[in-house]
């Protein structure tokens, strides 16, 4: 057991240097959310399982807080209302579970945040392309394969593997370190 715990976290770790190469991608999202939020508009997350989980823990640090005691900032996670994820998924499909409701909530300029491990995900893709359509911004986050989302993206951070688990871990490791920035840059003592 021990060998197996030392080589997942030397797995972690190695993954984790490699991020450092992403370093301007995490810096432009931050500037793209930013920007948002300095405009008054609102950021969206959306992902499908721990990528929803991720979707919306991240709204809820820009809503609550992340370190800062501050302001509220506009962050909802498409992922949380049942009633509409299964209203829509029965009458419409499932792909088309976060694309409606970035149509009904989504205005131009808002920030849509896609998460996908795969980046093949149609729900996620549906999303990106309405949220586009709107005239939105488009952060995304994958992993290392290049796949469709980095075409649709203004920002599309591919993460080092190809691992579900260790794209989680990176991906929700960018989004804290993005809220940092926003909280940095937006209420500075």
């Amino acid at each position: 057991m021990k060998v197996t715990i030392k080589d997942y976290l030397t797995s972690v770790a190695q993954n984790f240097e490699e991020l450092k190469q992403n370093s301007s991608a995490i810096e432009n999202a931050a500037s793209v959310v930013i920007t948002a939020l300095n405009n008054k508009n609102k950021i969206i997350f959306c992902g499908n399982g721990g990528s929803a989980a991720d979707s919306q823990h991240l709204a809820a640090e820009l809503m609550g807080r992340y370190k800062v005691d501050r302001s509220p900032l506009p962050a909802i996670a498409v992922t949380v209302d049942t009633s509409a994820l299964t209203a829509i998924a029965n009458d419409y499909g499932y792909d088309n579970v976060f694309s409606r409701q970035i149509n009904g909530l989504g205005t131009q300029g808002d920030v849509l945040f896609a998460l996908s491990t795969s980046g093949k995900s149609e729900s996620i893709l549906g999303a990106i392309k309405t949220a586009k359509n709107i005239g939105m911004k488009i952060i995304s986050l994958t992993g290392s394969s290049i796949n469709e989302m980095n075409d649709l993206s203004d920002v599309c951070i591919n993460v080092p593997s190809k691992e579900t688990n260790h794209i989680q871990e990176m991906h929700i490791t960018i989004g804290h370190l993005i809220c940092g920035l926003v909280e940095d840059e937006l209420f500075k003592k």
